[in-house]
């Protein structure tokens, strides 16, 4: 049961996206495209619910239980700028409106960047972690809670590549290449 709810949030989380975008901006409404987006959270509260229920029920706790708990995670962390990217591809591809702005390629700007991506993965992971933990607690000594151990620690190894990434931008900064900096100087005085 809590596969197919995963499955079916995630289903309705593109399907909540694509009606808030065409509501939005297709029949220009742009209110009631946002009520469409603010009903994104609410897929995960029936998640957690369900998922909380079927522990209390007497559920052994197993990988779809620790499948859940990431996928709030993840939404948490990463949906509100995963929202934000469709809003500008569709708001440019198709209305009009203004290019999406590119991420800088090079030095601090750059390494910047790298830190804000590992901040969205790493508040992704870390909720998860404390659901996961949670619902430990919840299960207590009454079930095997190996598989959301398994979980947790897969949390903590995507926490370390996102610092080990952005780190690596912050020591070894990726240069310009040579007359980059100075078309991009002429081109910012005309």
């Amino acid at each position: 049961m809590v596969v197919g709810l995963i499955i079916a949030c995630e289903v309705a989380f593109w399907v909540l996206l694509a009606a808030g975008l065409t509501f939005r901006y297709a029949l220009k409404m742009p209110r009631t495209g946002l009520a469409f987006l603010l009903c994104e959270p609410l897929l995960e509260v029936v998640l957690f619910l369900v998922t909380a229920m079927d522990l209390r029920d007497g559920a052994e706790p197993s990988w779809h239980h620790g499948v859940a708990a990431v996928y709030i995670g993840f939404t948490v962390g990463l949906g509100h700028s995963t929202i934000k990217w469709a809003d500008a591809k569709v708001s440019h591809r198709y209305f009009g409106g203004p290019p999406p702005v590119k991420p800088p390629k090079y030095g601090r700007a750059r390494a910047l960047h790298e830190w804000k991506v590992a901040a969205r993965w790493i508040t992704a992971a870390s909720v998860a972690a404390g659901l996961l933990q949670a619902a430990i607690w919840y299960v207590g000594d009454t079930g095997d809670t190996g598989s959301l151990r398994g979980w947790q620690s897969r949390m903590f190894f995507v926490i370390g590549i996102n610092v080990i990434i952005a780190a690596a931008y912050t020591v070894f900064p990726k240069r310009a290449p040579e007359g980059v900096e100075e078309r991009a100087k002429e081109k910012a005085q005309w």
